[in-house]
């Protein structure tokens, strides 16, 4: 078997080690792939909240939990719709002045809508007593899905029946159509002051509401 003939006088090159600096991106890229698993394993275990991200394949698009506020003065014209609640009652968007209202749309199988179901009863819970009108504006469902959705969380705001699309017609421009959940919060005179879309956070909806009741 024939081999290479090193030049007279050369010696042998010495066996590559890997430097400080390689150990270290090695070690930190084997990190970052654990995390990583990690992290997708604990995803892969929470079905719900991959629905949430995902929009739940249920023909609508999952709202990126983007916050808008819309300052006093560039705000539009009150906002103007009647609707029937699922218990019958009609209501007008008139009887909303005077007072805050936040308005949440949403229906049964929509999986962000379940996650954020108890922080909006909470808040309901927290802003009664000052005044502060909780609705529901339910876009898909029967008077039955509904009312077992609303008995499951313990839901003790009413939803408006909107399969006809009319109050969601009336909030075009701030409530993107298929964007559920989107909720809304309305000033003293009925106008849109802030908008969360998709599954909104606890703290920042209480701060919204917060800001347009003191107004």
């Amino acid at each position: 078997m024939s081999r290479t003939e090193l030049p007279r006088g050369a010696a042998p090159a010495a066996p590559l080690r890997p430097t400080r600096r390689r150990l270290l991106a090695a070690a930190g890229a084997a990190a970052a792939l654990g995390l990583a698993a990690a992290l997708s394993g604990c995803a892969a275990s929470d079905p719900l909240a991959q629905q949430a991200r995902a929009g739940d394949n249920k023909n609508y698009v999952a709202g990126d939990g983007s916050v808008t506020e819309y300052a006093k003065d560039s705000r539009k014209p009150p906002v103007a719709f009647s609707g029937t609640l699922y218990d019958g009652t009609k209501v007008n968007s008139k009887d909303f002045a005077g007072r805050v209202t936040v308005l949440n749309f949403w229906f049964a199988a929509c999986a962000p809508c379940r996650l954020e179901a108890p922080e909006l009863e909470a808040l309901h819970a927290e802003f009664k007593p000052q005044g502060v009108a909780f609705y529901g504006v339910n876009l898909r469902d029967e008077q039955g899905t509904a009312q077992a959705f609303e008995q499951s969380f313990k839901l003790t705001y009413p939803s408006f029946d909107d399969k006809d699309g009319q109050v969601l017609l009336a909030m075009s421009g701030a409530v993107p159509p298929g964007a559920v959940p989107t909720t809304i919060v309305l000033d003293k005179q009925g106008r849109v002051a802030s908008r969360v879309l998709g599954q909104l956070d606890k703290s920042t909806l209480k701060a919204l509401i917060t800001s347009a009741a003191a107004e």
